[in-house]
């Protein structure tokens, strides 16, 4: 009887692993009791819908976005003529995906929550925020939420109203070349062997390298891509490292200043390479990952043959 309860004791311990090791991302993160705090200073924030969705999407929406008293923010809605305006896109565009901008102190960087990342199909946190950096988008928190499976890309164009109808210039040139940026990142985390995690960390170690380097030309930018896709192993056709030194020469054109956000920048950089340190993106990662399932069924058939011995 004691080996019976002893068995059954691992058993129930063996269960809490796997529980704890699949399903890490339900834990709980607490509640902020500043949530319904407004600042004063940096204003209430404000909650940009897309203009296609339905009454109760976007009650739907507001539930996701946690705008539980709409007096407390600022509501507007963004329309297909609104991507037409701000960054040369169709103005028959449907538009789903919502974004909610508080504004943070100078200095705090940006912070991109995908509240609904089923829905948002190819833009990570990442690409948003590499995307709002080169738009000259800094010190904000910005949620993102679709009811419905979207790409991703309208929610650009909420945030640029949403500074746009607050009297925050942003240069259209660089709206339209954030927008671009958006475009060839997604088509290259669509490549083989392209993760979207993979594809970010390429673009934040170019910025990087720009922001270090000052390229004067456009024969530096094209150096500066091709040394960072060698670094990072990724071989793409002429096509695609054209793209790329295309974006990147337009962003030297307009003199962006990455070194001005250089923080931010390290900031994701950061984080995508965690983020690929999580997901084991190694070549050894299924390897690692079949060796444990078959000393965890093991373990199993262990169990059960010690209940019956």
């Amino acid at each position: 009887m004691k080996r019976l309860w002893k068995n059954i004791a691992i058993f129930i311990v063996l269960i809490g692993l796997v529980t704890g090791i699949t399903f890490p991302v339900n834990a709980a993160e607490g509640t902020d009791d500043n949530s319904d705090s407004i600042n004063e200073k940096l204003g209430v924030p404000i909650v940009v819908y897309g203009d296609t969705l339905s009454d109760d999407q976007k009650r739907e929406v507001r539930e996701l976005l946690e705008v539980s008293d709409p007096d407390a923010v600022e509501e507007y809605s963004v329309t297909g003529q609104d991507i037409a305006n701000y960054i040369n896109g169709d103005p028959n565009s449907r538009m789903y995906s919502s974004a909610k901008i508080t504004r943070e102190e100078k200095g705090e960087g940006l912070t991109i929550n995908i509240v609904t990342p089923a829905n948002i199909t190819e833009v990570t946190n990442e690409m948003y925020a590499n995307a709002l950096l080169t738009a000259g988008v800094e010190d904000a928190t910005v949620d993102v939420a679709s009811p419905v499976k979207v790409s991703g890309h309208s929610a650009l164009t909420g945030i640029y109203k949403a500074y746009d109808v607050q009297g925050e210039d942003l240069d259209k040139e660089r709206m339209e070349l954030a927008n671009e940026e958006l475009d060839v990142a997604t088509d290259l985390a669509k490549k083989d062997g392209m993760s979207q995690e993979k594809v970010s960390e390429l673009i934040t170690d170019i910025k990087q390298e720009i922001a270090d380097k000052n390229p004067a030309s456009k024969e530096e930018v094209e150096q500066i891509v091709q040394d960072q896709l060698n670094k990072l192993d990724i071989s793409l056709s002429e096509e695609d490292r054209q793209l790329l030194t295309n974006l990147f020469e337009k962003m030297r054109d307009l003199d962006i200043d990455f070194g001005k956000v250089k923080t931010q920048l390290e900031d994701i950089a950061s984080t995508v390479k965690d983020k690929i340190d999580e997901l084991g993106l190694d070549a050894g990662f299924w390897e690692k990952v079949g060796n444990f399932f078959k000393e965890f069924l093991q373990l199993i058939a262990n169990f059960f043959k010690g209940l019956f011995d």
